[in-house]
């Protein structure tokens, strides 16, 4: 679509489409920054788009995907938002809509990770790198079956629970190569010399128990060796934080990765862990189930949330009711023109009570409807104990009496509770930092992102897809006169998430801010909170967005069980691409983009389909989840 062609508003959606979620969300903005770039703040639901997330838990007692029955999720969708509620109103494309199920199998939906170097993570390498630190002696100082004694032992399946390894007429020089070889190969092994009836042995046992194999002694690490081994991580239908709690067991906290990825998708991704061996970690493929590990290589850093450039997604749309010609044009207006960069649905909670109004709550410094909107009965299906929960607070007001009911503490109102219980209701601020702080900020991030959302609409209604005089560029920020603007693209224009370090547009829009938060009872030149963490210094935020490495294909085929995308690991297995029949019954749109972070698959894939892509809305019109 040309710039000076009109928006459309939101057209009809189609009969038959399941739930979108996608990718990965944002970590927490500090100074007034690009918002997308180096991120923003953690995502409510576990879900994301093409950026990054900083979450571990599900706020509110929120089950991740399959913990609820089909029909009583779609009761509780009942309850739930639209698109509308959270600002998300426009469209910039003037195509027809079409129908389509995404997600209809989790192997629809893949994301390759890009690094800070713009480089697309795979797994396609299965091998150990060669340790520059370890000498040839050290390897022919141990022989094959002791190699392999160790091994066990150091998986803890030797019942002997040591290795004697004699030395006849060695010098004190190989005993120590021995020693060397099995500290360096097998970290969390000690040794020791022992003469046994006139024969010496070197003897290699645990010596700190299991908590030995997640954290084996540091001093075992070759020198010349880079502290952090980074691999890269293949997921099929499991969340990140799930992966990794899997893989460390013990210590999670030694992982680090760049950003979180959803549940229902093959995922790709970068993590590094402190002085772990590629050789444990690869030994873990021989138990792991829907995980693998490979491409092992060793660093002097960790990785930090929110320093990946962005994500590659390869989705299928199944039973697509688009012609060829509007799928030609739906792709080509994005590949042309990109979509509104919207927050997605995601960031906003799926309960009745949304995460912004919670966060609204906490800039109005009313802490008794922060603790009410959290722990208050809300329409809709949750788990029992949940609802135990509220009606023995709404009952009582009794903190300990409503703790009881819960058996996971450690969700949000577990963790609120507690606080309460520990630190009374008349101090509110201090029981609510028991929260996570992550979470704690999910709620004003999720109170910025709808008033980005409902400004974005209002900016896109108002001037459609040009820059204009007033509009905002990134350059050191600056506002634009009449002339500039005739030398700017939409793709130049960002829109400030509010705080007390931006600045805002200098045309009507601008005031819209002040209008909508004044509504809210909050004051635009008053941002700073009594409580630091609450402080919004703001960010900028692109209006469009531009997809990069746009490509599309409609697919015919024959069996809806098969996968449509040849995943990183089949490829390794060597197992064959998919074959499709060109008079296949089966008709399906596979798209791949790349996107920065901070920004949501869901929200191009709705500029491609034109539909509401709310759980609300989408359950409403297909209730059957797919599995």
């Amino acid at each position: 679509m040309a710039e000076s062609e009109p928006v459309s508003d939101a057209a009809p959606v189609g009969e038959k489409r399941t739930c979108l979620r996608h990718g990965d969300e944002e970590t927490p903005a500090k100074k007034p920054k690009v918002d997308g770039e180096n991120g923003n703040a953690p995502n409510p639901d576990g879900g994301g788009g093409g950026g990054e997330e900083e979450e571990e838990e599900q706020p509110e007692g929120q089950a991740s995907d399959g913990e609820e029955d089909g029909e009583s999720f779609a009761d509780m969708m009942k309850h739930g938002l639209t698109e509308t509620d959270v600002g998300i109103l426009k469209y910039v494309s003037d195509h027809k809509g079409f129908s389509g199920i995404l997600k209809e199998r989790y192997s629809d939906f893949v994301v390759h990770e890009i690094n800070k170097q713009g480089k697309m993570v795979h797994l396609d390498d299965l091998s150990i790198p060669a340790d520059s630190e370890q000498q040839p002696t050290e390897c022919d100082v141990l022989t094959e079956e002791q190699r392999q004694q160790l091994g066990e032992l150091q998986l803890f399946k030797n019942k002997e629970r040591n290795v004697s390894i004699e030395v006849k007429d060695d010098t004190k020089e190989k005993r120590t190569l021995v020693h060397k070889a099995i500290k360096t190969q097998f970290p969390g092994l000690e040794t020791k010399t022992e003469e046994k009836e006139g024969h010496k042995f070197i003897v290699a046992y645990h010596a700190a128990g299991k908590k030995a194999l997640a954290a084996p002694r540091k001093h075992f690490w070759p020198k010349n060796r880079g502290s952090y081994c980074h691999f890269a991580l293949y997921k099929e239908n499991k969340d990140t934080m799930d992966a990794i709690n899997v893989l460390s067991k013990l210590r999670p906290n030694m992982f680090s990765y760049m950003g979180t990825k959803d549940k229902r998708a093959i995922t790709v991704q970068e993590i590094a862990v402190l002085k772990i061996t590629a050789e444990r970690l690869a030994h873990l493929n021989k138990c792991l189930m829907n995980l693998k590990l490979g491409n092992f290589c060793y660093k002097n850093h960790p990785l930090k949330l929110g320093e990946l450039q962005g994500n590659h997604f390869t989705v299928v749309i199944r039973n697509i009711s688009g012609t060829d010609e509007q799928v030609q044009q739906a792709m080509g207006s994005l590949k042309q023109t990109g979509f509104i960069n919207y927050y997605g649905m995601q960031r906003f909670g799926t309960t009745a009570v949304p995460t912004q109004q919670v966060g609204r709550a906490i800039l109005r410094n009313d802490w008794n409807q922060v603790v009410d909107l959290i722990l208050k009965p809300r329409p809709g299906a949750e788990k029992e104990y949940l609802v135990r929960c509220r009606e023995e607070w709404a009952k009582t007001q009794d903190p300990e009496a409503a703790l009881k009911k819960l058996p996971n503490k450690r969700c949000v109102e577990g963790q609120l509770l507690r606080g309460l219980s520990m630190y009374g209701k008349k101090n509110i601020v201090t029981a609510f930092g028991l929260i996570p702080r992550n979470n704690r900020l999910m709620y004003v991030h999720s109170y910025q992102s709808v008033v980005w959302n409902a400004m974005a609409s209002r900016r896109i209604e108002a001037f459609g897809l040009k820059a204009v005089e007033g509009d905002l560029v990134l350059r050191g920020t600056h506002v634009l006169s009449a002339e500039e603007a005739e030398s700017h693209s939409i793709h130049d224009i960002v829109m400030p998430l509010p705080g007390y370090d931006v600045i805002y547009p200098s045309h009507h829009i601008g005031e819209g801010y002040r209008e909508l938060l004044s509504a809210d009872g909050l004051d635009l030149d008053n941002m700073r909170h009594k409580v630091k963490d609450y402080s919004l210094a703001g960010a900028y935020r692109r209006i469009i967005v531009r997809p990069t490495d746009v490509s599309w294909l409609v697919i015919h085929y024959d069996d809806p069980r098969i996968s449509l995308v040849h995943s990183d690991f089949e490829k390794l297995e060597n197992k064959p691409a998919p074959v499709f029949n060109q008079d296949g019954q089966y008709r399906a749109l596979r798209m791949e983009f790349s996107l920065p972070s901070s920004t949501y698959a869901t929200m191009a894939i709705r500029e491609v389909l034109k539909l509401d892509t709310s759980i609300k809305k989408q359950t409403q019109l297909n209730t059957v989840w797919f599995n």
